[in-house]
């Protein structure tokens, strides 16, 4: 099985023995690392940056479904679902066919000037997510739609209360992305120990889940807020993760409602990062939908087209439109293949109503895992 580590290590590249496997669903028939392998993965070792190690040495050669495969009969399991990207499955055939088709007209890139397909993806984003989120911008990465969220937070907070009103206040423990404003957003200290000179400007507060915080309290969020000496009116925005990657947990629905009402009070943004949580991953079209909100800003990467690198932001038009004709670009924003993708992988979505399906499996998920904590627990 496969599943992506936050913190990885590397692997030994010397072939072993190991147990043959042959189920429905997984097949290990080689040494592993395979032997033909090795000349590939000391190739990566030699051209690519350490950083690059650390997931486990398979090179994949085909993926279908929630299954990869190796060219030398293998077969495993996909638990991370190439990091949360594949939410139709891996190498759906419509997507593929999208992607041949667009190719194939010959418009590989367009920068900003129109094209149909780029016009095609926004109003369908735009048709599918709640009001006020009905202008969206296309760019590549989840880490760019939250550089953009941040530059769009201090635009609208300078304009509504001066140059003080320029506060970004995220959660301990979140991941938002590996670019310099996103990490400074994030949550996790050692991510970000290499910059040095921190924005003061960015502020984390504990993550109301009820578990590594006891107090899931909107009280905890004002408190905290008064302990790290933030004046309220100088808050421009609120971004958070809709639920924490790194841990899976979710903040209580009436805490999140609260954080809509108080964010609309004090003129700051509330922005949802739906990277990971977006396109039915969490049982619903949009994770917000669990809270019973709308934020202002809503950032989408990853699952978006379950194969090529496509991402967008979503916003109220009077925040979206702050800045003038050509000032916030991006020279992939809206990639006519990319958008081909995305467009498929949502219809699909939407069709075979997978939001629902992942609620469904992840309520049996949820059943299967309870009865072995029982289990475990009468063994103790």
């Amino acid at each position: 099985m496969l599943v992506s580590r936050p913190m990885a290590k590397e692997y030994s590249l010397v072939p072993r023995q190991v147990p043959r496997v042959e189920t429905p669903l997984r097949r290990i028939v080689t040494q592993f690392p395979v032997p033909e392998s090795i000349p590939i993965l000391e190739r990566l070792n030699s051209f690519e940056p350490v950083a690059m190690r650390g997931q486990p040495p398979v090179v994949w050669d085909r993926a279908e479904g929630f299954q990869v495969y190796d060219a030398w009969g293998n077969r495993w399991i996909d638990w991370s679902s190439g990091v949360l990207i594949t939410n139709a499955g891996h190498g759906r055939k419509e997507i593929a066919e999208a992607i041949e088709r667009q190719a194939a007209s010959r418009l590989l890139t367009n920068y900003c000037f129109p094209s149909e397909i780029r016009s095609q993806l926004v109003e369908c984003l735009a048709r599918l997510l709640p009001e006020p989120l009905k202008k969206i911008f296309l760019l590549t990465t989840g880490s760019e739609t939250v550089e953009c969220a941040i530059k769009l937070c201090r635009t609208h907070g300078v304009k509504t209360g001066g140059r003080a009103k320029h506060v970004i206040v995220s959660y301990e423990k979140a991941f938002h992305g590996r670019t310099l404003g996103s990490q400074q957003a994030g949550g996790i200290p050692q991510l970000k120990e290499w910059i040095g000179n921190l924005d003061p400007g960015f502020v984390q507060i504990p993550f109301p889940d009820g578990y590594r915080t006891a107090d899931n309290s909107f009280e905890g969020f004002e408190r905290a807020l008064a302990e790290q000496k933030v004046e309220p009116r100088n808050v421009a925005g609120v971004i958070l993760e809709t639920y924490q990657g790194g841990s899976a947990a979710f903040a209580p629905a009436p805490y999140m409602q609260a954080l809509r009402n108080w964010c609309t009070g004090k003129r700051a943004l509330l922005v949802c990062d739906e990277v990971q949580a977006g396109f039915g991953r969490t049982g619903t079209m949009w994770g917000f939908e669990h809270y019973g909100i709308v934020p202002d800003l809503a950032l989408f990467g990853k699952g978006m087209s379950s194969s090529l690198p496509i991402a967008a932001v979503a916003g109220r038009p009077d925040v979206m439109d702050l800045h003038p004709a050509g000032s916030m670009t991006s020279t992939h924003t809206g990639n006519p293949v990319c958008c081909a993708a995305a467009l498929a992988s949502i219809d699909l979505v939407v069709k075979e109503n997978l939001a629902r399906n992942s609620c469904v499996l992840g309520a049996k998920l949820h059943e299967r895992l309870r009865a072995l904590q029982a289990h475990r627990a009468r063994r103790w």
